[in-house]
């Protein structure tokens, strides 16, 4: 039926004879000759229907946008003046000699040039793949996955399934759960990764394990997350963190190498979770922005301004500045917006200062707040933040999390609106992360990865004098403000992965009905072992350009968790129900 893709006719082909199909992207009528481009997923191909073949003439008359057609013909040179150099193709075309429509097509819903509602073009899936930058993008996420698969088999490691249905276990996000009608009142959770059984692989003598696996989480979703998604999960024995962060760091630049054409530092700058939260409030900066926060609190700690005064006293509190190049132009409903925007991450408001000219001192200074400030605290700031004339200076007054969180989000969308963000790529791994921090709420500790994270104390009683000050031997990658990686050296210990459930509040029961079977599994040989997980998703996202990971998954849900397409989740028969021993109430009406 083919004997080329369309976008693969070039002038080599000239004076053959080819048979291509594809879809009517669009059909012109020039004076009595037709004219279609016909689109495969290689690209455009024009096609010319002549007169002087009544019979398929009259069938080209007959057809409209996305009809299948199967068309045989002569490749020939575009007349001058009809060449089109930004198409691959245009400066060809086939004269058809035969012609098969293989489906007609009612009217699209939207055109595949046009800019359609996300909502639509999710219900009708099937036909926003056609268009070419949705198959460029899964045509890249293959490439992508074809490079990981090629470097991993290639360095020893072993491509292992894990179970989808499991037992929920207390890991941070909700569970998705399933009931079994076999066991009656009972229910798996579909994994929300398989951090257990790849570490039981480990403990099977495996050594390196990979998997390209679909993982689950009922969370609040947004642009890069999904309910369900897919990771590059690894795992490696006998092992430091060196040993894995080398291996991976190769990887990606293997990748970028082979997929993008674009050579990545060797090797991946360093810096820790302390040092990226005190100068970029996150600990995923984009170092592409050359904005940073600096600590200014011990100028506060004496003002009589309490805005300031608090938290600079505060030992969890802090007052970081914010200096924005030629940021004196903006205007106060600029401000006034920038204020709305950190309101957001819980700051009360964003106090600044417009430096107009820095020769002048303070008369060349310009803030509501300024009234409050005596003229060393002033004079401090602004060599500390080496503001010039024409700069403006942010402030962020609170608990330190909340200034970290809103002052850090301020330098990323104060970076995109300037046009500061540089061009290429800037990877980097964040390391020397806390072990626990304490929930604001339950003043519980909580892990900050995952409660199977190794520590960097060696004695559980070291562990458990002093938790808030033990970092763990975790590892993030970050590339350009996105956290594409993360991972960790594994408690391989049992006596260790007691000690920190303990102080995870989990009790020795429920660590026996939740993890039996790994605390056993521990008891038997466990080797030292480690690894990290890559949100693919992601990572082909940042690659393709993409604002969403929808734009990256071929039949991804909405913001809400539902399919437009399949209209999933949706009701079951009471038949279903009742073999599973489940019953609906209905939520009652206000």
């Amino acid at each position: 039926m083919r004997s080329h893709y369309c976008g693969q006719i070039d002038e080599s082909r000239i004076g053959e004879e080819i048979a291509v199909t594809g879809w009517v992207h669009r059909r012109r009528d020039h004076g009595g000759v037709i004219f279609v481009d016909l689109r495969d997923r290689e690209g455009l191909l024009q096609v010319v229907f002549d007169p002087d073949r009544p019979d398929i003439f009259a069938e080209a008359e007959r057809i409209r946008g996305e009809y299948v057609l199967a068309v045989k013909g002569v490749v020939r040179e575009r007349p001058e003046g009809t060449i089109n150099p930004n198409m691959p193709t245009g400066r060809v075309e086939v004269l058809a000699h035969d012609l098969v429509t293989l489906n007609d097509s009612a009217t699209p819903p939207f055109h595949h040039d046009e800019h359609a509602n996300e909502e639509l073009r999710l219900k009708y899936r099937y036909l926003d793949l056609r268009r070419e930058p949705m198959m460029r993008n899964l045509r890249l996420r293959h490439q992508v996955t074809r490079a990981m698969r090629n470097f991993l088999d290639d360095n020893g490691f072993v491509d292992v399934e894990t179970p989808m249905l499991t037992r929920a276990t207390p890991e941070g996000a909700r569970d998705y759960i399933v009931p079994s009608r076999t066991h009656p009142g009972n229910f798996f959770a579909l994994p929300q990764s398989p951090q257990i059984f790849k570490q039981l692989l480990m403990m099977s003598g495996l050594d390196r394990y990979y998997q390209i696996v679909r993982c689950f989480r009922d969370e609040d979703l947004r642009a890069d997350r999904q309910p369900e998604f897919t990771q590059l999960d690894i795992e490696m024995s006998f092992v430091d963190e060196d040993a894995v962060t080398g291996a991976m760091e190769e990887l990606v630049r293997v990748l970028f190498r082979e997929v993008m054409q674009v050579e990545l530092p060797e090797p991946f700058p360093r810096m820790a979770y302390a040092e990226a939260m005190q100068r970029f409030g996150s600990d995923k900066p984009d170092l592409r922005i050359p904005l940073e926060l600096v600590e200014v609190a011990d100028l506060m700690s004496s003002v009589e301004f309490k805005v300031f005064a608090g938290p600079a006293q505060d030992p969890q509190g802090r007052v970081a500045a914010l200096r924005l190049p030629g940021g004196s132009e903006l205007t106060r409903k600029e401000i006034d917006d920038y204020t709305a925007f950190v309101g957001r991450y819980g700051a009360k408001g964003l106090a600044y200062i417009k430096v107009n000219d820095a020769a002048a001192g303070r008369d060349g200074l310009q803030s509501p707040i300024l009234k409050f400030l005596p003229d060393e605290a002033v004079d401090g700031i602004m060599a500390r933040t080496a503001a010039e004339s024409g700069d403006l200076v942010f402030f962020g007054a609170d608990k330190a999390r909340v200034v970290n969180d809103a002052l850090g989000a301020l330098r990323v969308r104060l970076g995109e609106d300037r046009g500061l963000v540089d061009d290429g790529w800037q990877p980097l791994w964040i390391v020397e992360f806390p072990m626990f921090e304490k929930d604001p709420h339950t003043k519980r500790w909580t892990s900050l990865h995952h409660p199977f994270t190794a520590p960097s104390a060696d004695d559980p009683a070291v562990l458990k004098a002093d938790p808030g000050n033990v970092l763990s031997r975790a590892y993030d990658m970050v590339l350009n403000g996105s956290e594409i990686g993360g991972g960790s050296i594994r408690i391989h210990n049992r006596n260790m992965q007691a000690a920190v459930f303990e102080l995870l509040d989990i009790s020795d029961d429920e660590a026996q009905e939740k993890f039996g079977f790994l605390l056993r599994a521990l008891e038997f040989g466990c080797p030292p072992h480690g690894g990290i997980a890559f949100g693919l998703d992601r990572l082909v996202m940042l690659m393709a350009g993409a604002d969403s990971i929808r734009e990256v998954i071929a039949f991804p849900k909405t913001q809400t968790a539902s399919c437009p397409l399949t209209n999933a989740p949706g009701a079951v028969s009471a038949e279903q129900l009742k073999e599973t021993g489940i019953r609906v109430r209905t939520p009652r009406s206000e």
